[in-house]
């Protein structure tokens, strides 16, 4: 079991790593990848494990350990990518875009790349990494683990209650969103209605010029009465809303923050607009300050 955990935790430790290398060619720039906040994506841990210890056997006919690499990886992914959106609301990754893609978790592209990556590890990772962890004595490596299990759990929680907070503002953003929207229609409908009934009243008393010009000049002050009320209900209420949804879209502590570079195609199944703005926000944002700085 102490073995077993190393290598979870190494292999998660090295997936993590080539997730920065892989932004940072793309992106170029440092940007922390993965679901927790440390150096860690439990992904790769559970997907090695499961080829490491599956695929042994196999080991020396690479055609077998191949396919084999490309199946158990992609249902890790598949299942990580499901539960995760039915637990969390969000859809962290997203191949909606590549060919034969299964739900958007799992595509043949990045299949084939983890087979192949898998043969590497099988066949000249995986022995240098075990060579090293049965160098290491048993008292030190279950300090070791207890340390990183430690740190492990702390972050999940942390990045959990994250991902909680994440939600909650999406949904107060759309709520006030929601608010917005209807104080806007309500002064429309209430102002559209009084000129509906303005043209029905001067169509009805079209014979009547002397009476139509009074009724037409009692609505008018009516219509005026209406507009400064619309008005200054608009004035007192909608800035206020405005001003608490605006607070909301910047308001974005580190670990949102962080969360939405490392899942720069992250997608809300309850709160898809709400999330859009934020991100909305956030590149406009990024722009002003790359204009200053230019």
């Amino acid at each position: 079991m102490i073995t077993v955990l190393l290598f979870f935790f190494i292999y998660a430790f090295l997936g993590w790593c080539c997730e920065v290398c892989f932004a940072a060619l793309k992106e170029g720039k440092f940007i922390n990848r993965g679901f927790l906040n440390g150096p860690l994506c439990p992904i790769y841990g559970f997907g090695v494990l499961a080829v490491v210890f599956l695929l042994q056997p196999f080991k020396e006919n690479f055609f077998v350990l191949f396919l084999g690499s490309v199946l158990i990886t992609s249902i890790i992914e598949l299942v990580a990518g499901f539960v995760l959106e039915k637990m969390f609301h969000q859809k962290w990754w997203d191949y909606a875009d590549k060919p034969f893609n299964i739900g958007g978790y799992v595509c043949p592209l990045f299949s084939l790349m983890w087979g192949v990556a898998c043969l590497v590890v099988v066949d000249r990772i995986h022995p240098l990494i075990a060579k090293v962890v049965d160098f290491i004595p048993e008292i030190i490596a279950i300090i070791l683990l207890a340390v990183i299990i430690i740190l492990f759990a702390s972050d999940l929680i942390a990045t959990v209650k994250i991902i909680l907070k994440l939600n909650k503002k999406l949904e107060r953003i759309d709520e006030l969103s929601a608010i917005i929207k209807k104080t806007s229609n309500e002064i429309g409908e209430n102002l559209a209605t009084k000129t509906i009934d303005l043209v029905n009243k001067k169509d009805a008393i079209e014979d009547k010029i002397d009476i139509k010009k009074k009724i037409f000049e009692e609505d008018m002050a009516i219509q005026k009465e209406t507009k400064k009320a619309a008005s200054e209900h608009w004035e007192q209420a909608l800035p206020d809303l405005r001003q608490a949804y605006r607070e909301l879209l910047e308001a974005s502590p580190f670990g949102q923050k962080r969360l939405l570079r490392a899942f720069p195609t992250l997608k809300s199944t309850q709160h898809k607009e709400a999330l859009d703005k934020i991100k909305e926000d956030k590149i406009e944002k990024t722009e002003s300050v790359d204009s200053k700085e230019a």
